[in-house]
């Protein structure tokens, strides 16, 4: 084999709501690009997340869940999007679904994607918290049973278990190209768009069912003074209950997101933040 042949091609996770996607594809790159909840619907957008370790390139998709209780238009437009504009083009497609349940968007993505013709790997999330783990046997046995899957691999995104087996098939798959991008590069999300991800991540964090989680964050300033980034955010709801909600007694909620915000933004960005957050109200 020629030392000098480089792999790099785009590897799609996808699965229904909340079966732990944006978790996985973080750990996977070993850097958080893509937000968290246990919320339903937490990634709005796909997410692209690059891991590059010698001759090879992965290029991660983090794509929406769909959601079944989700109007059937969304439901529809949702495959519609992953198959049309995103699984056209990949080298994988790795499918992850909570433990051993088995649901009616689990079909319904399994079914699109397996007409894709697209080389399938099956991730079991969660298996930390089975706890029954002799049943596992059995369900591999019943998804094996679907279509000739490449992989079906039990993992944890949580705590890393296999996900080294992960990454090993992943590599296997890629063909051989040039890299799209340097090294440096994990993700061609713009950092505007990274920050206000994790202001909407600390508002469903800290806020729970409080706020729904259709806030809009817009960034007004994104400033690079050379040593640290200015940043101003501003968190739009539809009523002023809402932003009496978000502010908290005394101003107590608000300090608490923009501070958690910021710590995490410091770490992402690798410099000194200065995290300026308000709210209003725009019905």
């Amino acid at each position: 084999m020629n030392k000098h042949t480089n792999y790099c091609g785009l590897v799609a996770i996808t699965g229904r709501s909340n079966v732990g996607k944006s978790t996985l594809i973080n750990k996977l790159l070993g850097e958080k690009i893509s937000i968290t909840s246990c919320k339903s619907n937490t990634t709005r957008q796909c997410i692209t997340g690059i891991y590059t370790e010698d001759k090879y390139q992965i290029i991660y998709l983090d794509t929406p869940g769909v959601n079944i209780n989700s109007n059937t238009l969304q439901v529809k437009e949702n495959i519609h999007y992953l198959l049309k504009k995103i699984i056209k083009d990949v080298s994988l497609v790795i499918f992850v679904i909570d433990r051993m349940q088995w649901t009616i968007e689990d079909e319904l993505i399994f079914n699109q994607i397996s007409s894709s013709r697209k080389s399938l790997v099956i991730a079991i999330n969660k298996i930390d918290n089975i706890k029954n783990k002799i049943n596992l046997l059995p369900f591999i046995n019943f998804l094996s049973k679907k279509v000739k899957f490449l992989e079906i691999v039990p993992i944890s995104a949580k705590t890393g278990k296999n996900l080294d087996i992960i990454l090993e098939i992943v590599k296997k798959q890629l063909p051989k190209n040039n890299h799209y991008y340097s090294k440096e590069y994990i993700t061609t999300c713009s950092e505007r768009f990274i920050a206000s991800e994790i202001i909407r991540e600390k508002l469903m964090r800290f806020l729970g069912e409080e706020i729904p989680y259709i806030s809009k964050i817009d960034i007004e300033n994104f400033i690079d003074n050379k040593n640290h980034y200015y940043i101003n955010g501003k968190i739009i709801v539809k009523h002023d209950s809402q932003k009496k909600i978000i502010i908290g007694h005394q101003g107590n909620k608000i300090k608490t997101i923009g501070k958690q915000a910021r710590f995490d933004m410091q770490k992402i960005f690798k410099i000194q933040v200065k995290l300026y957050l308000w709210v209003k109200v725009c019905s």
